[in-house]
């Protein structure tokens, strides 16, 4: 059961509400301090980590997370709920799970004589997709509209998801026995991917002394409200970027297209993501506008994912991070003193 705020919204929040304007990048700041602050109770030592996450939940956007077993992924996705008030929900794909599984399905109501729709686990603000390639390509399938449309269609009817909707999917990128690759289709809809790693040896030790007696997940308090969360996506859409930082982006996202070591370039998906991202980060530093700074800092979390290195790149163990890495470094980033 979540527990709820004993305040209420901050009051500089309640206030645009009432006017109708939106937070300012300090504001957002403040509220996103709040979030990191106290989702890092539970995942201790990732603060960073835990910041991108929530970057992706203030631009609307869904994480892949791809790691080893036991580093904390289900406790990332229960923390971010529990800190914004979110209905939380967990589907555990596996291979013989089905789509109305994950989506709902119509059941005969004996007593009205007619179908009544039981919502699936979708239905949720943040949903947790547990090893999201253990599923066959026709389940993976079904969180394609919900992820990109957010809503759902079965027997001709579409119904709308719950609004913040997050999905945050995870799946082991060493054991890879029995399981389905995810289309591309599928990755370019995810905002970001992201790896949590192992915690340094302080932060392990500190993660046994506090699970000793109690479990950190349980202590997690509310912090935000589902009406601020909307409040900080509509003012992360609204922060400024200038003309210049446009054309940046396009041209590093055409480089990719036309890098030597990739058969396949970011998508013009990962243009609008690779702004949208570049945005909150400018407001999460509490700026009123983006820098080429913000575009560089989360362009490996929005991209990798959505390039193909060649066979030969791959075997020699360069990774696609690496490749963007190299992609900031050859394109010209433009200079000004003010980009506002």
């Amino acid at each position: 059961m979540l527990m709820r705020m004993e305040t209420s919204p901050s009051e500089a929040l309640v206030e645009t509400t009432r006017d109708g304007a939106v937070p300012s990048s300090h504001h957002i700041r403040e509220l996103g301090d709040r979030v990191v602050a106290e989702v890092s109770r539970a995942i201790i030592g990732k603060e960073e980590l835990v910041r991108r996450a929530f970057l992706v939940l203030a631009c609307n956007g869904h994480l892949l997370v791809e790691d080893i077993p036991g580093v904390g992924k289900t406790t990332l996705a229960k923390a971010l709920a529990r800190t914004i008030g979110g209905d939380f929900r967990r589907l555990q794909f596996t291979p013989d799970l089905l789509p109305a599984d994950v989506t709902g399905a119509s059941v005969y109501d004996q007593r009205t004589g007619t179908f009544e729709f039981r919502p699936g686990p979708i239905f949720g603000n943040v949903v947790l997709v547990d090893e999201i390639n253990r599923a066959t390509p026709k389940t993976q399938s079904s969180l394609l509209e919900a992820m990109e449309e957010r809503q759902v269609s079965t027997d001709g009817v579409t119904r709308p998801l719950p609004h913040p909707f997050f999905v945050l999917a995870t799946q082991n990128n060493l054991e890879m026995t029995g399981t389905y690759p995810l289309p591309e289709a599928q990755l370019d809809r995810f905002f970001a991917r992201v790896g949590i790693g192992y915690p340094d040896r302080n932060a392990e030790a500190e993660m046994l002394l506090r699970q000793q007696q109690i479990r950190p997940i349980d202590a997690i308090q509310q912090v935000a409200t589902p009406q601020e969360l909307e409040l900080v996506q509509r003012a992360v859409a609204n922060v400024f970027v200038h003309e210049s930082l446009r054309n940046y982006i396009v041209d590093l996202v055409r480089a990719t297209r036309e890098h030597s070591l990739l058969t396949v370039g970011a998508s013009p998906r990962g243009a609008l993501f690779l702004m949208r991202g570049a945005q909150a980060h400018a407001a999460f530093a509490g700026s009123e506008f983006v820098r080429p700074d913000d575009v560089k800092a989360v362009a490996a979390m929005i991209l990798a994912h959505r390039v193909i290195a060649r066979g030969e790149v791959r075997a020699k163990g360069t990774t696609n991070e690496q490749i963007i890495t190299q992609v900031l470094d050859a394109v010209p980033a433009p200079v000004a003193d003010r980009f506002a």
